[in-house]
């Protein structure tokens, strides 16, 4: 299968519109298509606008829309075949429910009615700090809202958030500490006027490839960008690099204080833009100014003119674009280490205009909707918990009383709802279109905790997967193409998705699953009318936009009518954030008055008015610590884990589509080729990993990534297989998170590596 590396280029210069080029995939004839719906992508963030094929009652294919502002017509793999899913023959089309130890097919309100009893005798017995919620990164917007809406408003539970607390928690967090709220600065425009890209720990080849292929055509035209890529492993996006930086895992701080370090140094921060429109420079200027390039050069085990020679081209950009993503994110200090991206931008001016944005980005298609409407423990609207003006008017919105709305602390973050259930805090636990029996890190922790016999566990979802093996209840959902709403990218274009054909058997849109409960709760507002006040997508959407209203992430020039033709941006004509200098940071306004950078300590109103009181954009510093967990003589290998092109999340549906699964068939590990020696392991050997938690098995692939680390895909688990526990990453990964965004560190973990026993499902990649 090709890669955008592979694929005829359509160079382009500086400032030139990236020229179309219309991608499709059919499973018949074109003219057997009986209609085209208009939707984007949803196994990626990157929000490819794209075009369902129907025909016959059935999806057939796709193609995408030469007008849209993201992909000009171009689609990736995951694009092209990733809708095969919805055609595979093992959905869940029926309730489940547990009787006598076994799931057993039920029906609606054999299975509604048990979540309504178990939920109201928690109400009665325990309180709302019984039930918790833990959703995902691929739902509508509209079905985000109504979650929030019911665990926030109604049940008034601190226990809601998504597994977007694994990949892009801290892409909020770190740009609430620097603008004082979420939402991207940037646009994917910038990539056409830059004269300088650098991606930050973030394999956009494998995880946003049609980005890549937009990348990759500037580098094919006339005067190219630089392009820098921060990376322990020589990614395709390395063999590009002007220059490629692979700094040891975990000390990704250290390289950023050191590039800082520089820009101050050799004078290329720019003072007049600091000084009007940023708080916090001395801190920062004092805090990076022992991190010279030798010292970082040390930390990192990377040569020193490197680091000086990536600060000198970032230095001397005049049209800087930067991304950053999981190899930061789920990394030591991840916070830290992201906001020191945005310091960057913000000391060189480089934000607002074209080919001057920062992107902290995202992992999965509609993350950004999950923080945006409150899915993700945090406020919807970007509303900040702990102003009371602002739980204020939220609870005005929903015709609620404030004091219902939990706001006493910050929202429970996922690792802390999983320790919750683990201690019997949590009587019921409602998991919607995620896989935590494989994307949690521990995973013979999370297997244990989901196990609890006195957990009642609901799981919605579209297909049979290692976790539905757990569940009590299981619901059978619609999936994208057979249902309708809107969704968000990594840009801030939203694209509304239409409803191509009808789900299989019973199976309901998440929305109506989400509605149907708060009905048989018989949940009211203040004056007695039914809660949530909306009954379908398009009232959810006209609620939304009432309390997105005002707010950085404003919706409310957007309609369903609207974003039926091509993607737009929020706020309705703002391609980039910032360009007036002037930011959502105000005390009054902001999302976050923010944290300790090292220890996560929150900031309080009076202290954070005190220190930014015009709302100014915010220089954080912070020194760097070593990673909890280091390679030791047992453990000599430092493991991280990603994402990989042809396959998405748990490959709940990438796995059942042949293109994709033949591409990569099972699970890899990438070690250097002087570690291999070492161990006397060749290419397609079987080897085995192993940690103080747990042991995987899977196939040599010896690469060029740095001596001393070792890459596993996270996405592989058991459904497909007959082998347990064994071929999941996350059965080597900690149980630690960043101190500020609470993300799990994935990329933290020491293991030992040895030469295997063949087995049957053993094969090269």
């Amino acid at each position: 299968m090709a890669h955008a590396d592979d694929t005829a280029r359509t160079p382009y210069g500086p400032g030139e519109p990236w020229p179309s080029r219309v991608d499709s995939f059919l499973t018949v004839d074109e003219s057997e298509v009986d209609t085209w719906v208009p939707t984007a992508a949803v196994l990626h963030s990157n929000g490819d606008g794209l075009d369902l094929a129907v025909s016959g009652g059935r999806i057939a294919g796709v193609r995408g829309r030469a007008g849209d502002r993201v992909n000009h017509g171009r689609l990736d793999p995951k694009d092209r075949y990733g809708w095969q899913a919805n055609n595979a023959p093992d959905r869940l089309t029926r309730p489940l429910v547990r009787r006598d130890g076994r799931l057993v097919e039920s029906d609606w309100d054999t299975a509604m009615d048990l979540i309504a009893e178990r939920t109201k005798h928690l109400l009665a017995e325990r309180g709302p700090g019984s039930v918790g919620f833990y959703t995902s990164g691929q739902l509508f917007l509209e079905e985000y809202y109504t979650l929030a809406a019911i665990a926030r408003g109604a049940i008034g539970t601190p226990h809601l958030d998504g597994n977007t607390r694994l990949c892009t928690a801290t892409a909020a967090a770190a740009l609430k500490e620097s603008f004082g709220s979420d939402g991207q600065p940037g646009s994917y425009g910038d990539i056409d006027h830059a004269d300088t890209i650098v991606l930050y720990g973030h394999n956009v080849a494998e995880t946003q490839a049609v980005l890549w292929e937009r990348m990759l055509d500037r580098l094919a035209g006339p005067n190219p960008p630089a392009l820098i890529c921060v990376d322990p492993r020589t990614t395709r996006v390395a063999e590009h690099a002007t220059v490629h930086l692979a700094p040891f895992p975990g000390t990704n701080l250290a390289l950023m204080n050191g590039l800082l370090h520089e820009l101050i140094e050799q004078g290329w921060a720019g003072h007049d833009y600091v000084a009007e429109h940023t708080v916090g420079y001395a801190d920062l200027a004092a805090q990076v100014e022992s991190y010279t390039p030798e010292r970082v050069a040390r930390i990192c085990r990377l040569p020193a003119e490197r680091i000086r020679e990536a600060a000198e081209i970032i230095g001397r950009a005049e049209r800087l674009t930067s991304t950053v993503l999981q190899g930061f994110y789920q990394s030591n200090q991840a916070t830290a280490s992201a906001v020191q991206v945005n310091n960057i931008h913000l000391l060189r001016g480089m934000l607002g205009r074209p080919g001057r944005g920062v992107f902290q980005m995202n992992g999965q298609p509609t993350a950004q909707n999950t923080r945006e409407c409150g899915a993700d423990g945090d406020l919807p609207g970007f509303r900040n918990w702990a102003n009371d003006a602002h739980v204020e008017e939220l609870a005005r919105l929903w015709n609620v009383d404030a004091s219902h709305i939990p706001h006493d602390g910050p929202p429970t973050h996922a690792m802390e709802i999983f320790a919750l259930a683990g201690k019997g805090e949590l009587g019921m636990l409602w998991v919607s279109a995620t896989n935590p029996a494989v994307s949690m890190p521990d995973l013979a922790r999370i297997r244990s905790i989901l196990g609890k016999d006195e957990l009642f566990l609901v799981v919605q979802d579209i297909f049979p997967t290692e976790t539905t093996a757990f569940a009590d209840v299981v619901l059978p959902a619609a999936a994208w193409g057979e249902k309708t709403g809107a969704f968000t990218n990594a840009d801030r274009t939203v694209h509304y998705s239409g409803k191509a054909v009808d789900p299989p058997g019973q199976a309901r849109p998440d929305l109506d699953i989400f509605l149907d409960f708060a009905r048989r709760m018989d949940f009211r507002d203040n004056d007695g009318k039914a809660f949530p006040h909306w009954h379908d997508t398009e009232s959810a959407f006209h609620a939304w936009q009432d309390c997105s209203a005002g707010r950085p992430c404003d919706y409310t020039g957007l309609s369903h009518a609207k974003l039926r033709g091509e993607g737009i941006q929020w706020p309705l004509g703002t391609e980039r954030l910032y360009g007036d200098g002037r930011f959502p940071a105000a005390p009054s306004y902001c999302e976050d008055f923010g944290h300790d950078l090292i220890s996560g300590d929150p900031v309080d109103a009076e202290a954070y008015a005190k220190y930014n009181p015009d709302g100014k954009a915010m220089l954080k510093a912070a020194g760097y610590l070593p990673p909890p967990e280091q390679p030791s003589e047992d453990y000599p290998f430092a493991l991280i884990t990603g994402r990989t092109l042809h396959h998405f999340h748990t490959r709940t549906k990438t796995g059942r589509v042949e293109p994709l699964t033949s591409a990569a068939p099972d699970v890899w590990v990438e070690l250097s080729h002087s570690d291999a020696r070492a161990h006397g392991i060749t290419e397609g050997d079987p080897v085995e990993l192993r940690s103080p938690r747990g042991l995987v098995r899977a196939t040599a692939k010896i690469s060029a990534i740095r001596d001393g680390v070792l890459f596993l895909p996270f996405h592989y688990g058991y459904w497909d297989s007959d082998r347990h526990d064994d071929r999941a990453a996350n059965e080597l990964t900690l149980t630690t998170w960043d101190p500020v965004s609470k993300q799990p560190l994935f990329k933290t973990a020491a293991v030992s590596l040895a030469r295997g026993r063949p087995g049957p499902h053993d094969q090269g990649v």
